[in-house]
């Protein structure tokens, strides 16, 4: 059974085209107390946005974290601000990107090593360096099938994203090489 045909890059059904659904920002420190405080605050000056405290999962006796202890830091950008947030995290890699940071769903996650990487910011010796993960969910219309809280369903294969899809996407819009 050969691979379904990809869509063409513009395509003339506009519930088709790809879009940029959300961006999640996240450090993960490892310990509640100041270091957690300051990753806040990096994250609060790269996106003008309040993050949210992340928090352990499940117990590591050996790294003294418990479950339920807040170990990190995140915010979820949707819409103008993601796309800026994009362009300039894009920046920082000099818009290239591993296929391999592509999943199979077509969503994109990387990491950016410090955060004064990004124009405009400097090293503030109280702060320190944070480096931060940036996961990106490409979707099309109607992806929302499979959230809603009354009758989700699976999504439909036509309306999932491919690797490939996303790659032309990221190409054409934010001018993404790939290193191959």
């Amino acid at each position: 059974m050969s691979a379904p045909a990809l869509a063409p890059s513009a395509p003339d059904n506009p519930l088709r085209a790809l879009r940029l659904a959300k961006i999640v920002i996240n450090i993960g420190v490892g310990e509640a107390g100041d270091r957690r405080t300051r990753a806040e605050r990096v994250i609060q000056m790269l996106t003008s946005h309040k993050p949210v405290a992340t928090r352990a999962r499940g117990s590591n006796r050996d790294l003294g974290v418990r479950v339920g202890m807040e170990i990190g830091a995140k915010v979820t950008l949707r819409g103008a601000d993601a796309t800026r947030f994009l362009e300039r995290a894009l920046a920082t890699r000099e818009n290239q990107l591993d296929p391999a940071s592509i999943d199979r769903n077509g969503h994109l996650s990387f990491g950016v090593p410090d955060y004064t990487d990004f124009d405009g910011m400097k090293y503030d010796p109280k702060i320190g360096i944070y480096g931060l993960d940036v996961s990106v969910e490409i979707t099309r219309s109607g992806a929302r099938v499979r959230s809603r809280a009354r009758s989700p369903r699976p999504l439909p294969h036509q309306q999932r994203v491919a690797p490939e899809e996303t790659r032309r996407f990221l190409a054409e819009k934010f001018a993404v090489k790939f290193l191959e």
